[in-house]
């Protein structure tokens, strides 16, 4: 199972509950991603040099090849496990590190978006307090609203078998909601 979805959507804390209940690894893109964008000549002081120079909105579309690479190593690499995407490893302005992405996770039949809310207004500002709460950022950089463009993000909806709204739910609750929709897809799958 691949989860994807904005920053503070809870991928990596349901990931590693879904994870645990269905006996598989838990893989967090964000943890480990480095080791693979190193492997195309990026690193975190890389990028944060390129944000010094051009902005953060440049700068993350330079680093769109290198988070390309690291879906398809960490894919690879991590066949059996749950994974939780970072919210950029599905947001791409280059259509052939999209496409590289779409291929990769075309044969994965439980990807699957989370979001708070079908609402987006609703969704952009559960995430922003999370955000906030959690992380001391609300995540505007520049004139630019990361967080809403990340819920609005085509390629995550594309991509996803299905979205699974989480706002009113206790991890748990969602967790099991995600392990159901998992054996409903695999069961279909089979079919």
């Amino acid at each position: 199972m691949i989860l994807v979805g904005p920053l503070a959507a809870g991928k990596s804390t349901l990931g590693a509950l879904v994870a645990e209940r269905i006996g598989r690894p838990f893989v967090d893109i964000d943890e480990i991603a480095w080791t693979y964008c190193a492997e195309v000549g990026w690193s975190l002081d890389r990028l944060l040099e390129r944000d010094g120079a051009v902005g953060w909105a440049a700068a993350e579309r330079e680093w769109e090849p290198a988070r390309a690479h690291a879906v398809q190593r960490v894919v690879e690499d991590h066949p059996e496990a749950v994974i939780a995407f970072g919210a950029g490893y599905t947001s791409f302005t280059g259509p052939d590190h999209a496409a590289r992405v779409r291929r990769v996770l075309a044969p994965v039949p439980d990807v699957v978006h989370l979001l708070p809310s079908p609402d987006p207004v609703r969704s952009v500002a559960v995430l922003r307090e999370r955000a906030v709460t959690s992380r001391g950022k609300d995540w505007i950089i520049e004139g630019h609203d990361w967080i809403a463009r990340w819920v609005a993000d085509p390629m995550a909806c594309e991509i996803a078998a299905a979205t699974v709204f989480t706002d009113g739910a206790s991890p748990a609750e969602s967790a099991d909601e995600l392990v159901r929709l998992r054996e409903r897809l695999l069961t279909d799958l089979a079919a």
